[in-house]
């Protein structure tokens, strides 16, 4: 597979590198130690799948909401990659995650995460979003085959939508070897790199456009989607399969019972609007990523 670095002038750094932690309010919670609060307070990983100092606001709700249901301080951590959240709660650094749904299927097979509940819709039912691969509008490229000889932004490493999906299209297209593709650094800065003019084409997932479309920061008047993906069934909120199991029930039925309300602005990064409760979900739910990576021979190693 071939790359290059072209991305390196249009990404955009992350902030909130390393484990970043904002807590909910000392009086939120009492933080002693109890069935819900076993360690004094619950750490709560976050990938850094938008802008840092967007996530960061809008997971504070969510956590102050769930501190107060636990009657125990919820600690927010932005992690800086899928490898460092994978890695924090292996070394028992986070007792709750939420991961992408490939990002799950390695925290869990090497961290012990456990899918507990994800993001439904007003309704109370599941969500999805795509993957996608979009180019210029006057672009030649028309299908994924067009893609030969031209550069294409990926998210970051591990990425379902941004990373293995894209890759194992290119793939089954049989053109892997034939495009020039890098890494971004995350979602939004695939989309710079295409909105800049700096790659021929980038992947663009559903939730990445949403978010942009509502900022007006991309003009899908003046850009086409060549290539998308099936449904991925949306992220989960895990924890950490070593803890003893009256936390795991306690934390799993707080946060089937947050109002939609608490979870608003976290749902609207993932594309799912308008929002509804947090609703159940088990490891089943993510098989097709299990069935993927094994397809694909991908490993820890690859996040």
């Amino acid at each position: 597979m071939k790359k290059t670095t072209i991305l390196a002038a249009s990404a955009v750094a992350l902030l909130g590198l390393g484990l970043t932690a904002c807590s909910a309010p000392a009086d939120a919670a009492s933080g002693e130690a109890s069935a819900t609060c076993p360690d004094g307070k619950i750490r709560f990983g976050i990938l850094p799948y938008e802008d840092p100092e967007s996530l960061e606001p809008a997971y504070q709700v969510l956590a102050e909401a769930l501190s107060e249901k636990l009657d125990c301080p919820v600690e927010v951590s932005i992690t800086e990659d899928y490898a460092a959240e994978v890695l924090a709660m292996e070394n028992d650094q986070l007792e709750i995650a939420q991961f992408g749904p490939l990002g799950f299927v390695f925290a869990n097979e090497r961290a012990g995460a456990t899918a507990m509940v994800s993001f439904g819709d007003a309704e109370g039912q599941p969500t999805t979003y795509t993957g996608g691969i979009w180019v210029p509008k006057d672009s030649p490229v028309q299908s994924l085959e067009d893609l030969k000889g031209k550069t294409l932004a990926l998210g970051s490493p591990g990425s379902t939508s941004g990373d293995a999906l894209p890759m194992s299209a290119l793939v089954d297209a049989g053109i892997d070897e034939d495009v020039q593709w890098d890494y971004a650094g995350g979602h939004p800065e695939a989309l710079l790199a295409l909105a800049n003019g700096t790659v021929d084409a980038a992947q663009i997932n559903s939730q990445t456009l949403a978010t942009a479309l509502s900022e007006g920061t991309f003009d899908t008047s003046k850009f086409r989607q060549v290539w998308e993906s099936d449904p991925i069934p949306n992220d989960p909120i895990t924890v950490r399969k070593n803890l003893p199991e009256e936390f795991q029930t306690a934390v799993k039925e707080a946060l089937l019972s947050l109002d939609a309300a608490d979870v608003a602005k976290v749902s609207a990064f993932l594309g799912v609007d308008p929002a509804g409760p947090l609703i159940e979900v088990d490891n089943k739910t993510y098989q097709p990523l299990f069935d993927l990576a094994d397809t694909m021979g991908l490993t820890e190693a690859d996040v």
